[in-house]
């Protein structure tokens, strides 16, 4: 192919990335943007094929990559999608540090001068660094989110100047390399290094209950390491899509610090695990919690007017979504208006609940966001919270709670609250929840599926 014809076909499959990610914006469109972002990628990898000699060999990684990706795909539950998701960072990060390594070995092979220009290796800086730190920050996320690593923070003293001083270190063999005359190993391997470690320590001081922001917000760090790498490359559609990935992935971390209540400069400086107030949710006085069987909560649910179902990681795990979809069909079939109130950062990533509720296909239209449906929550007769926590927890509310100011579901203003969870151990965040102890609570202690699908015999 022509230079023209590769820039155009690389033009093509950029834009059919950006009509990807407008149809990731509704569920509505989700399908048909998934579609147009694998069409894009087709588009992409066929015609970097056409323009190197290579292609055999490019070809053949592709397909064991592909097959290795399809079967861990296939076999991943929802539940462990984010651990899944926070490992193809780490692998989109890696791949950013091997082409930098590449390039500084071999420029001529890349297209550039063989001695690297100051904005080769301004480029080649950026992509590497971000891409190190990418991928062992990406790394500590997987190993937190499956279980392999404790999900409490790990802080100790000095650790915030221990981070300063290394990235002032990083930054300083960054300008050696920059600034040499020749290609400088020893610089570059020390930047690279450095890099690698501050992204272990930037990520291990948050705690389990924020790792969707950290997996958002790495998200956005490999994005901008591909389109660092893409500079390099002189390659458009690459510096196009990792600046989509990059600043989508950036406003999703803001929409998601928000929605927690977390200062997002934190979040992009690492190290927020224990932000918040300095009194706990749980004053360590006695509580009493009242408790019913799905039979007593299905007779609530058939003689409500207005019931609202709050999905949470509980129900991912119990992969109760189907056993809801029919407890939702009996309840409309009875007269119930039924609706689902979804939290951004409910499960542990942002859309879990909606995927959830999509796989099961419940219609879109009864499903709604936190904003949404907050104000209707003192309207409605019955909520049924399946597995959720933190995101209805009140002490939001409560001054020197470490939630403190979280914006909730505000399920607590319903006239009856019924929580089915497998026991009264706290959530993610390790608070206890004030909801559970309310005289208008009433806990319905097993699986969520199994406990659903007794609900639907009962009803």
């Amino acid at each position: 192919m022509s230079a023209d014809l590769v820039a155009l076909a690389y033009l093509v499959a950029s834009v059919f990335f950006i009509l990807a990610l407008k149809g990731l914006s509704s569920p509505l469109s989700a399908r048909r943007g998934n579609l147009f972002g694998m069409l894009g990628m087709a588009i992409a990898v066929v015609t970097t094929l056409t323009i190197t000699e290579n292609w055999m060999l490019i070809l053949g990684c592709i397909l064991v990559g592909g097959s290795i990706g399809a079967i861990v795909a296939k076999r991943v539950q929802m539940t462990a999608m984010p651990e899944l998701v926070a490992f193809m960072h780490s692998l989109v990060g890696l791949a950013a540090v091997f082409i930098a390594i590449a390039a500084v070995n071999n420029p001529v092979s890349f297209g550039l001068p063989a001695v690297l220009p100051m904005g080769s290796k301004l480029e080649l800086f950026l992509g590497t660094f971000i891409g190190a730190m990418t991928w062992s920050g990406s790394v500590i996320a997987f190993m937190k989110l499956s279980g392999r690593m404790s999900g409490a923070p790990v802080v100790f003293g000095g650790q915030h100047l221990l981070n300063l001083v290394l990235a002032i270190v990083m930054i300083g063999f960054g300008l050696w390399f920059f600034f040499s005359d020749t290609t400088h190993w020893t610089a570059f391997i020390v930047m690279t290094s450095i890099a690698f470690i501050l992204g272990f320590l930037i990520i291990i001081p948050i705690g389990g209950a924020d790792m969707p922001v950290v997996i958002s917000m790495l998200n956005s760090y490999s994005g901008w390491a591909a389109a660092g790498i893409g500079f390099s490359l002189g390659n458009p559609m690459l510096i196009i899509a990792g600046s989509l990935v990059g600043s989508s992935g950036a406003i999703l971390s803001y929409i998601m610090c928000k929605a927690m209540n977390r200062p997002f400069l934190s979040v992009i400086l690492g190290g927020f695990g224990n932000d918040g107030g300095d009194v706990s949710a749980d004053d360590g006085a006695q509580k009493t919690h009242r408790s019913g069987s799905a039979e007593d909560a299905a007779f609530l649910l058939g003689n409500a007017d207005t019931v609202v179902i709050v999905p949470g990681y509980g129900l991912a795990v119990a992969r109760a979504q189907h056993a809801v979809k029919e407890l939702t069909e009996v309840l409309l079939e009875q007269g119930v208006n039924v609706r689902f109130a979804i939290h951004p950062v409910a499960g542990r990533m942002p859309g879990h609940m909606n995927v959830l509720l999509a796989e099961a296909e419940i219609p879109y239209e009864q499903v709604l966001e936190m904003d949404e449906i907050n104000s209707d929550f003192s309207n409605t007769d019955v909520v049924l919270v399946l597995g959720a926590n933190d995101v209805v927890n009140p002490a939001a509310y409560t001054k020197g709670s470490p939630i403190y100011g979280m914006p909730i579901l505000d399920t607590h203003k319903a006239g009856t609250v019924m929580v089915v969870k497998r026991s009264m151990a706290a959530g993610y965040a390790g608070l206890d929840n004030e909801l559970f102890y309310m005289n208008k609570t009433m806990m319905v202690f097993g699986d969520a599926k199994k406990v659903v699908e007794h609900m639907v015999k009962a009803l």
